[in-house]
């Protein structure tokens, strides 16, 4: 008599397998009847898996960046669930995984050194585990180029979803963006303009819903990146953190991994060198921030393109920014959605000749059928390019005898006439020798000098903080001034504004000509031809040069230790330089 088969026994036959071009990666840990395999997929099965889910179904890693402690993060658990129905649907199996989550405005003194920690767990934790393809699931800023910088290095199939942009804000009938209001109203607290209770009780009102910053900040213009560079869906960029439109980008995105696991559609088939151009471009339309410069560097260090802070120059100087968006414009990212969002700006490229149309996305089809019949709803958030904000958006790079290996700056937040300025440095030895003398009324400053700050590049003020935009004196401010020209190896946040040169390189704590400007030296900027200049004579600067000594603090342990020790230049994107290229998905040997 034959015996009676359990029910689990009599499923487990009923199931047909899934017919793949090829093994997938994920049967290296889940496929035989081996004692390694049989280890693998049975401590799996505490979870109540059925058995048939790991007979040929491709794994889909879902990297989440959720954290309590990164808030532009805090709706994510939420549309990882609506990530792995679309997963379900396309007959893949999700499987959601923590990953390494740094927020800009909780980690402190920077998150940006902490990118490149979270790109190196990351990286490993997509190689050491049974991934055919990942979602990355993003939000503030650092987490979308961590993210993208480790899944090029081992090059699976990815796909990025991001968590999308706050509701707008709103103060006594006035637009507040988020970080670009709280540096006006905290100037506006020192020139006598708002009252400090005024500015507590304006603060309820900039952050009113899940989301990421609802400017052009960086979270938007890294998100806008992820798309220009065509590894995110097109539309994903803008939509609001809680429309339910969010819901279904992120439960399409779950659906399109499958397919690009099947068809092995893998980062280094979309982030080409084109792609590269057209996202440069792309920030140029959008009034996009600094930061996507050196994130951008980075990525495209990870899949081995030849991208140089001269390809932003070329690229973007004579693009329009028509996305008007606060730090530069007006309006938000809500009102960016409703008007259609960037498939409407990359569309703009594509009829003015300043697009790859060609390049290949995540959805399979090339970025211009993706873009060709989209609609612009209201061309007073999307400009014609007549009425752009500036004509030559892009980021500009200047060079000189003060940066040599280049600095930059964004035009479309800074003031006109300072493009073109010859002032009095007044010099800040680092952050905190800012903070020691800016309130001081006995500051020898006025609007006509240039604010100078050293040691806050990538291997002084750890990490290179967002302290670049430095809050002008008070004494200024009660002039009624709002700008003046601010020059440091730091960076700033992509919500803020001003005539802000930023990324000095080399930085001052390798011994760069910013380490060695002293108060009193005059310093030309000259945006329309590129120049940055010291205005001292060369054989001064070359002995203060040899003279230089490092005057700032040197970590001697922990990761600290790791990053000043390996960190590259801003110049070409800040990672370590073991961190550079890509590794690929082999695992080491095992006793498979």
């Amino acid at each position: 008599m034959r015996p009676i088969r359990s029910g689990v026994q009599r499923i487990r036959t009923m199931h047909k397998k899934a017919e793949w071009p090829r093994r997938l990666r994920s049967q290296e840990w889940y496929g035989g009847t081996s004692r390694d395999v049989i280890y693998h997929r049975g401590w799996m099965k505490n979870q109540g898996y059925p058995h048939d889910l790991f007979d040929g179904r491709p794994v889909i890693g879902i990297l989440n960046t959720w954290s309590d402690m990164t808030p532009c993060n805090g709706h994510l658990r939420e549309l990882a669930e609506k990530v792995k129905a679309g997963i379900w649907e396309a007959g893949g199996f999700p499987m959601e995984v923590p990953v390494f989550s740094a927020s800009e405005n909780t980690f402190r003194p920077t998150a940006m050194m902490y990118r490149n920690l979270a790109a190196l767990a990351i990286e490993e934790t997509i190689r050491g585990q049974p991934m055919d393809g990942c979602v990355l699931l993003v939000g503030c800023d650092k987490t979308t180029p961590s993210l993208i910088m480790a899944a090029a290095s081992v090059d699976l199939p990815s796909i990025v979803v991001t968590g999308g942009p706050m509701l707008n804000g709103y103060f006594r009938g006035e637009r507040v963006g988020s970080g670009t209001h709280l540096w006006k109203f905290s100037e506006m607290v020192k020139a006598g303009e708002m009252t400090q209770d005024e500015f507590l009780e304006a603060e309820a009102s900039m952050s009113r819903s899940s989301g990421t910053c609802n400017t052009m900040g960086t979270a938007s213009t890294m998100a806008s990146m992820a798309e220009a560079l065509g590894m995110a869906l097109s539309g994903n960029a803008a939509i609001p953190g809680v429309d339910s439109r969010r819901k279904v980008m992120a439960q399409l995105t779950g659906r399109r991994i499958v397919q690009m696991v099947k068809d092995d559609l893998k980062p280094s088939d979309i982030m080409t060198k084109q792609a590269f151009e057209n996202a440069i471009r792309t920030n140029a339309a959008i009034g996009g921030s600094t930061n996507a410069v050196i994130h951008l560097l980075a990525m495209a260090g990870r899949v081995g393109i030849d991208l140089t802070l001269d390809d932003w120059d070329r690229c973007g100087r004579d693009v329009p920014t028509i996305v008007n968006l606060m730090p530069s414009g007006k309006y938000l990212m809500e009102e960016f959605f409703y008007a259609g969002g960037l498939p409407v700006v990359i569309k703009r490229l594509g009829e003015a000749g300043l697009l790859h149309k060609d390049a290949l996305t995540v959805s399979g089809e090339t970025m211009w059928n993706e873009v060709k019949d989209v609609v612009n709803w209201n061309e007073d958030v999307i400009l014609p390019t007549d009425k752009a904000l500036t004509q030559s958006g892009g980021i500009v790079v200047v060079r000189g005898n003060l940066a040599p290996k280049g600095a930059v700056l964004k035009p479309s937040a800074a003031s006109p006439h300072l493009l073109t300025h010859r002032g009095r440095a007044v010099v800040f030895e680092d952050i905190d020798d800012y903070k020691a003398k800016i309130n001081d009324d006995n500051l020898d400053i006025d609007e006509t000098c240039i604010m100078v700050m050293k040691n806050c590049g990538p291997k002084g003020y750890p990490g290179m903080a967002e302290v670049g935009n430095m809050g002008l004196p008070p004494k200024v401010l009660k002039k009624g001034i709002t700008d003046m020209v601010r020059i440091s190896d730091a960076r700033m946040s992509g919500t803020a504004y001003g005539t802000v040169v930023l990324h000095t390189s080399p930085e001052a704590a390798v011994g760069g000509p910013l380490a060695v400007v002293k108060n009193g030296d005059f310093i030309e900027l000259d945006v329309p031809n590129r120049r940055l200049h010291l205005d001292i004579p060369d054989a001064e600067l070359a002995r203060r040069l040899a003279e230089w000594q490092p005057n700032h603090d040197l970590p001697t342990s922990g990761y600290a230790f790791l990053h000043q020790q390996h960190v590259e230049g801003a110049d070409t994107g800040a990672d370590l330089d073991f961190l550079k290229g890509c590794r690929g998905s082999a695992v080491g040997k095992d006793s498979h």
